[in-house]
């Protein structure tokens, strides 16, 4: 099973930013539609972001304007900038991808989670 790998989380003021990334473990054939999803605990996970394998971008409507997700091809990386962040950003944020093996073989995976805390 493909690992994706996310990296960036950690503490800011509120105000500030933090970029995070997500990362396949091996090389693939292809990797397409990449999500951001965020939780708290005891709440549902709550959906993002998505990029598509044709670089098509949604946002969850309280975080439009304030994040931005891109990729990178070449390196199969997804990328989610985060401005002017806000207490209530704060949560683990997971990133969920699909695409094909070098092996030719369809995978979706989740991500392990980073953490983002915005706080004063």
């Amino acid at each position: 099973q493909v690992q994706l790998v996310e990296t960036g989380g950690g503490l800011v003021q509120p105000g500030g930013s933090l970029r995070l990334s997500c990362a396949a473990s091996e090389s693939l054939y292809s990797l397409n539609t990449v999500e951001w999803y965020r939780q708290v605990p005891g709440k549902e996970r709550e959906w993002v972001a998505r990029i598509t394998s044709g670089s098509r971008t949604d946002y969850l409507g309280s975080v439009e304007g304030r994040f931005s997700i891109s990729r990178d091809n070449a390196k199969n990386t997804v990328t989610l900038e985060m401005n002017s962040l806000k207490p209530e950003d704060t949560a683990v944020y997971y990133c969920n991808a699909e695409g094909i093996t070098s092996k030719m073989e369809l995978f979706r995976s989740w991500g392990q989670g980073t953490q983002v805390t915005v706080s004063s």
